[in-house]
């Protein structure tokens, strides 16, 4: 991604300036789509993102042994808890996180202690 902005730049390095200017212009929107894909593609693997009252993924698979983290990015507190009590976390406030290992297989709904509609599935093989 960064090697096609920067042949981009080449080319528009050789050309008279309005033409450059009139490639930046056109490119521009092109390199900040590519940017912005990159930084999602670039996440953290195994999180759980809390954001307007939904987990997201709202459901996840993982091999055992695997570690799930979630992340509030809402702007009131929310809580991650296991409906057979195998876990359960803090309240967490904008932007913390809790994590939690998965030693064992099988299928891990959870929820939102303050919020219960909020609901999430971890599947473990």
């Amino acid at each position: 991604m960064k090697n096609l902005i920067s042949q981009c730049r080449n080319v528009a390095a050789r050309l008279p300036l309005s033409r450059a200017l009139m490639i930046a212009m056109l490119l521009g929107p092109i390199a900040g789509a590519l940017l912005a894909y990159g930084a999602v593609a670039a996440q953290e693997p195994n999180v759980v993102t809390i954001d307007n009252f939904t987990f997201g993924p709202k459901e996840l698979t993982v091999p055992v042994g695997t570690t799930v983290k979630w992340v509030n990015h809402d702007d009131i507190p929310h809580t991650v808890a296991n409906k057979d009590k195998l876990f359960r976390s803090a309240a967490l406030d904008t932007d913390d996180s809790y994590s939690y290992t998965f030693a064992s297989a099988g299928t891990f709904d959870y929820f939102c202690g303050l919020h219960p509609y909020m609901v999430g599935k971890i599947i473990v093989k």
